[in-house]
């Protein structure tokens, strides 16, 4: 409701309660909470339901592998994610003395386990030398292939200069 006021010269105001103190304001806020609520909450249980199976499923296949050959699988996952990396590049990050110094059996053990598309890896590379340094289609090939280079497969690089314009 609102509350009218004459002042000492006869004027009248109209003066209205402080949004907090309307009953819009608090229902607004009512179904703001119980929608949050249940969005959470459905979301907490769809969770609940998947997280058992994948755990198990991970437990299954992880439950004989030693630990420095999962941690080398989770930076192999995050080079090939991030970096769009070769698996020859990855296996010589994962062993270098510069790099993560693993040993080279959780290398392989990594490089053979990612799950990996090297094509899309050597394209999204191609793309990149392509847009940022503004090389050749001849150049960037030499690049991915190149052991000072990115160390893609002849295969993955061709694939790539075939899709950059894609």
């Amino acid at each position: 409701m609102s509350k009218k006021i004459t002042d000492e010269n006869g004027n009248v105001y109209v003066q209205k309660k402080p949004f907090y103190k309307r009953l819009g304001f608090w229902a607004l806020v009512g179904i703001l909470l119980i929608v949050i609520g249940g969005v959470l909450g459905a979301s907490s249980e769809s969770d609940s339901k998947q997280q058992p199976s994948e755990q198990q499923t991970s437990k299954k296949q992880t439950s004989n592998v030693p630990v420095e050959y999962t941690s080398a699988l989770k930076k192999a996952e995050t080079y090939s994610n991030t970096m769009h990396m070769s698996k020859a590049g990855i296996y010589d990050q994962l062993t270098s003395d510069a790099g993560e110094k693993f040993k080279p059996e959780a290398a392989q053990y990594a490089v053979d386990h990612v799950k990996a598309n090297w094509n899309e890896n050597a394209l999204k590379k191609a793309k990149d030398y392509q847009s940022q340094q503004s090389m050749s289609p001849d150049a960037i090939k030499e690049q991915l292939t190149s052991d000072a280079g990115e160390k893609f497969t002849e295969e993955q690089a061709q694939y790539a200069i075939d899709n950059l314009n894609k």
